[in-house]
């Protein structure tokens, strides 16, 4: 638990650089309630248990640090395929560079004009899953971003739309400190495939909430990498509804420090929650740090939570864990699975896991395992006694390594794509 006495002048210091966005009604309750949170709760700090292997300062100071612009010539994730396209530019929505926000079987809108509306469906949502997420773990960071949101995109979902949703965040702006926040509310019987991907800002805060109702699913594939030296923090709350499905995968690369974190609330009975993660850092090219924290709660019964997450780590970059399975009293026959595995390619880097089972019902499945090591010397010695080079030796057993989170994706054609973007990270990268 934070000591809000110990934080009290970081906290203001912080808050005296943001403005909180205008609105009235709903949305003005929701923000001064989640600015209340934060008050309560104080900025996170090392000495918390859930901060303790990564250190949050350059997250919570006033003013963010600078972020060169990294400029190559790979082209953007998912250009080839056919998806509706929004494209926010250091935190600014870029009607220009976007699609037209209509689609059959969907509702896009800005948050910034949703929340203008007295009466509005997101009404019920925004800041709620979030709230709902500060138990048992705080998670100051989240509350601050419903309180201070600039902008962001709510989505309500009553079919099945032809193609996927992709948020592009680009970044121009060295010294840019965005905070976005989305809700997504996927109605009985729908289906919807979010996608993101680009670097933001030099620091960005992205927090979204996902309802899943009843027979419905929820896919969300997410890169991020590009700028060497950018910092993020992202949340993601979401809400299980009988018969539901929720997938969601990213692919980490370059970055200072991102720490992404992800509340999952099972309800409904039969529904299956999956979400996995795969980076690679190299900090030959910049400092990496790479933190995934992850809580799963299964409060219904027969319900299935997957939580696959690989990492590849060199010339001392650092990766970090926190995985926690939650199965209430009453949540028979839930089936809980949870890997994190850690590839060192070198003696400096390092990996940190925290992997935690509680259990209150008798009759479950759940396992947890988490493993730090190097090459398979017997198998890259074999690749290279066949004829391949050391280095793309090397290459195709770190791939190898990476598959199990990757197959999490269902879409052939995204899985591919990521598939492309490791591959590129690692010619770029070799030796």
């Amino acid at each position: 638990m934070a000591n809000p006495a110990a934080k009290q002048d970081p906290l203001e210091a912080r808050l005296a650089a943001l403005s909180m966005p205008d609105c009235a009604g709903w949305a003005a309750d929701a923000r001064n309630g989640a600015l209340g949170r934060l008050r309560a709760i104080g900025l996170p700090s090392k000495r918390d248990e859930y901060w303790k292997f990564t250190n949050p300062a350059t997250l919570t100071q006033a003013d963010a640090p600078g972020a060169s612009l990294f400029k190559h010539e790979e082209p953007l994730p998912f250009a080839e395929v056919d998806r509706l396209h929004i494209v926010f530019v250091d935190g600014v929505f870029d009607a220009e560079a976007s699609d037209d926000l209509a689609m059959e079987g969907i509702e896009i809108e800005r948050l910034s004009d949703a929340q203008t509306r007295d009466i509005h469906w997101a009404k019920d949502l925004y800041g709620s899953l979030e709230a709902d997420g500060q138990t048992p773990v705080d998670r100051p960071l989240a509350a601050l971003n419903t309180a201070f949101a600039s902008d962001g995109i709510v989505i309500r979902v009553s079919g099945q739309p032809t193609k996927p949703i992709n948020f592009t965040y680009r970044h121009r702006d060295e010294s840019s400190d965005v905070i976005l926040h989305h809700v997504v509310k996927v109605e009985e019987g729908a289906k919807v495939t979010i996608l993101e991907n680009g670097p933001a800002a030099a620091r960005f805060s992205k927090t979204m909430e996902v309802d899943v109702a009843d027979n419905a699913e929820f896919h969300h594939v997410r890169t991020q990498g590009r700028d060497h030296e950018r910092r993020a923090v992202t949340h993601m709350f979401a809400r299980l509804g009988e018969n539901s499905v929720f997938k969601s995968f990213t692919m980490t690369v370059n970055g200072v420090l991102t720490r992404n974190e992800a509340v999952i609330d099972i309800r409904g009975d039969n529904a299956t929650a999956h979400i996995a993660g795969a980076a690679v850092g190299d900090k030959a090219t910049g400092d990496f740090h790479h933190d995934d924290t992850v809580f799963i709660t299964h409060d219904a019964v027969n319900c299935e939570s997957r939580q696959v997450f690989k990492k590849v780590l060199r010339n001392g970059a650092e990766g970090v864990f926190q995985g926690k399975i939650l199965v209430k009293p009453g949540a028979q026959k839930t089936d809980g699975y949870q890997l994190s595995q850690a590839l060192l390619l070198d003696d400096d880097s390092s990996f940190q896991a925290k992997p935690e089972l509680e259990i209150y019902a008798d009759d479950v499945q759940c396992s947890h395992g988490s493993t730090t090591g190097a090459i398979d010397e017997e198998a890259h010695f074999y690749l290279r006694s066949r004829g391949v080079p050391a280095d793309i030796a090397t290459d195709l057993l770190v791939l190898a390594f990476l598959a199990e989170s990757i197959d999490e994706i269902e879409d052939e054609t995204l899985r591919a794509d990521i598939l492309d973007r490791l591959q590129a990270w690692l010619d770029r990268h070799r030796g």
